[in-house]
Order: C-alpha cells, then sequence, then structure tokens
C-alpha cells in the first residue's frame, strides 16, 4: 500500500512539474507571439510615428537586407531556368540535325517532284475546252 501511494505522490508531482513547465512555455511563447506581431506591424510601416528615428532606420536596413537576399534567390531562380532552356535548345539543335540528316536521306521521291517541277510549261501538253456562257442549246442530229 505504502508502494502505492509512493508511486501516486511522485506521478503527482512529476504531473505538476510538467504543468507548471507547460505553464513556463505558454507564456514564453505568448511574449514571443507579441514580438513577432510588432516587428510585423514596423515591417509593414504601421504605427512608426512613435518610434525613435534609430529604430526606424534598423527596420530600414532589415527590408533592404531582406530584399537583397529575395533579389539574390530570384536571380538564382533565373540563371537556373536559363540553363534549362539552353539544355532544351540543346537538344532540340540535335533532334533537327538529326530530322534534316533523315530528310536528306529520304530526298530521292523529293526529287523526282522537284524535277516534275523544274519541266517547262510547254512540255506540258494543254487540252483546249470549248467555254459556253448561256442557255444549253438543242443540237439536233440531221
Amino acid at each position: 500500500m505504502k508502494n502505492a501511494k509512493n508511486l501516486f505522490n511522485d506521478k503527482r508531482a512529476v504531473s505538476e512539474e510538467n504543468i507548471q513547465h507547460l505553464k513556463e512555455e505558454a507564456t514564453t511563447m505568448g511574449r514571443k507571439i507579441v514580438l513577432l506581431e510588432e516587428s510585423k506591424r514596423k515591417l509593414l510601416g504601421d504605427g512608426l510615428e512613435s518610434y525613435p528615428i534609430e529604430e526606424i532606420q534598423q527596420v530600414e536596413d532589415q527590408l533592404e537586407r531582406s530584399l537583397t537576399n529575395i533579389r539574390k534567390r530570384k536571380n538564382q531562380l533565373f540563371r537556373e531556368k536559363i540553363e534549362q532552356l539552353k539544355e532544351q535548345d540543346r537538344i532540340l539543335a540535335k533532334r533537327n540535325a538529326e530530322l534534316r540528316k533523315k530528310l536528306e536521306n529520304l530526298s530521292h521521291p523529293l526529287d523526282l517532284t522537284r524535277k516534275l517541277k523544274e519541266v517547262p510549261h510547254r512540255l506540258v501538253s494543254d487540252v483546249e475546252t470549248e467555254l459556253f456562257i448561256g442557255l444549253p442549246e438543242r443540237r439536233s442530229s440531221h
């Protein structure tokens, strides 16, 4: 019975310690939230009227550093995209050269077509047709 009572008291003490720890952690997190909200307001430029010039200068410097980092990342992404596009261009150029070579190998039928187009029009026999505009006439055979 004594062991059960000690065990119960030990568990209760541990629970109370955990509760105390959680309360402290919640208080710390609450302070952090307040600081983050204040920092957010500063970065957005809200309520800067009450801040001294030095603090406003610090906010401006922080924003400039942030913009520099953002621009570096953006430029890195652009460079990576350019490299991807260059690689695609190389692949397409290679494929284009392969297709041109294939076309040259298959060009025999095209040569025949080209030669037929080069034949002077005089050699092509013309067909004469009789054109009549108007009502058809009745032809009688006599």
